[in-house]
């Protein structure tokens, strides 16, 4: 439906010529006029899809309009929250997984796959150090564990007693990271802040504050 709605935007803005006959020139000038109604890039690659899918798969014309430009895709930072929004997260928080989760999301700056891959032997608190092995791009790392969530996750492994990842669903299986949204969600929530909060939004909020 959608490849047919932008066809025939398409066709009737050339209304007068026949659709055979329209070259790449006619087809970039029609994409420029979406550009400057402001049209999003999805919509114009979009538009560009329906164009070569009528050419190239309805009238078997392989390649006509190869040489077309595509918008580049927006690379957008994630938003920050500010470190006393992050404080009352962890404050919001009576559940002392739950508070151990989020403080490590952000003191450490690490990936929501990363923290659920955490295994107990990772905590390294003699360098004060957290090994997360087969990061991104299967490399492992170090990164800073903070003085004040030790003291936490000491009460956490009293509590709780996980046996191979730091961090236990039921009957000791990994935990999802679908819980981990859950947590981070719910304590935005109780802490008062009205926008989404993401584990990615903690770990690019680490970066930033740690720069500043």
């Amino acid at each position: 439906k959608n490849y047919v709605s932008n066809f025939e935007s398409f066709i009737n803005y050339y209304s007068d010529k026949d659709p055979i006959k329209l070259n790449e020139v006619e087809i970039r000038s029609y994409l420029q006029k979406l550009i400057h109604e402001g049209k999003s890039n999805s919509y114009i690659n979009l538009t560009i899809n329906s164009i070569k899918f009528y050419y190239e798969t309805v009238l078997g014309m392989p390649n006509r309009f190869y040489e077309i430009e595509r918008p580049r895709k927006k690379k957008q930072l994630p938003e920050l929250i500010s470190k006393e929004e992050i404080i009352k997260m962890i404050k919001s928080t009576d559940n002392i997984k739950h508070r151990c989760i989020i403080s490590i999301l952000y003191s450490s700056g690490l990936r929501r796959g990363e923290i659920l891959n955490l295994k107990v032997n990772d905590i390294d608190s003699k360098r004060m150090v957290i090994k997360v092995n087969c990061a991104k791009g299967n490399k492992d790392r170090v990164t800073v564990l903070s003085p004040s969530i030790l003291s936490d996750l000491r009460q956490y492994y009293k509590d709780y007693k996980p046996k191979e990842f730091l961090f236990e669903g039921q009957k000791g299986h990994q935990y999802s990271g679908a819980s981990v949204l859950k947590i981070v969600s719910k304590s935005a929530r109780n802490a008062g802040i009205n926008k989404k909060v993401t584990p990615h939004m903690l770990r690019h909020s680490f970066a930033t504050h740690l720069l500043e």
